[in-house]
């Protein structure tokens, strides 16, 4: 396993202009404050947007993307600022969401990841997305990721 890119970030404690696409987002690398310790990082996205290839709509999802760190950790303001540049990006579900999952797994490298889109209707009805890298390490615990299949998502 190549070591991933880490860095002084780019965006921590700096003004950053939301990408106009996520082609031209930097996502920042850090290095895990506890390597070789087994733990789960959760980031929940409850207000994804990003466009109908077809129609040029908007749609809406609650992303939430679980973690087992490797040797780096994705640093929350440039991940905030990759997800907030699918707004003007135009893609399917599946591919947004196995996307993201792929981006994050292929440039951090994480021991384990998943995510999963559980997006709003479209034509009355709602499609949820999930991906994971494989299986998850035997003995870390795993909560459900606490989205309600569709109701209102309420």
């Amino acid at each position: 396993m190549s070591t991933p890119p880490v860095s002084a970030p780019l965006h921590l404690g700096k003004s950053s202009a939301l990408p106009a696409s996520p082609e031209e987002a930097v996502l920042d690398y850090v290095p895990n404050p506890r390597p070789g310790t087994l733990y789960l990082v959760r980031f929940a996205s409850p207000e994804f947007t990003s466009l109908c290839p077809v129609t040029g709509a908007p749609d809406f999802a609650h992303l939430v993307i679980d973690y087992v760190p490797g040797d780096s950790i994705v640093e929350s303001k440039s991940l905030k600022l990759f997800l907030g540049s699918f707004r003007n990006h135009n893609g399917f579900h599946e591919d947004v969401t196995v996307g993201i999952g792929q981006r994050l797994f292929d440039e951090m490298k994480p021991r384990w990841l998943r995510i999963g889109g559980y997006w709003y209707p479209r034509g009355g009805i709602p499609i949820d997305v999930f991906w994971q890298s494989g299986a998850a390490p035997e003995g870390l615990w795993l909560p459900d990721q606490g989205v309600a299949a569709y109701r209102g998502r309420g």
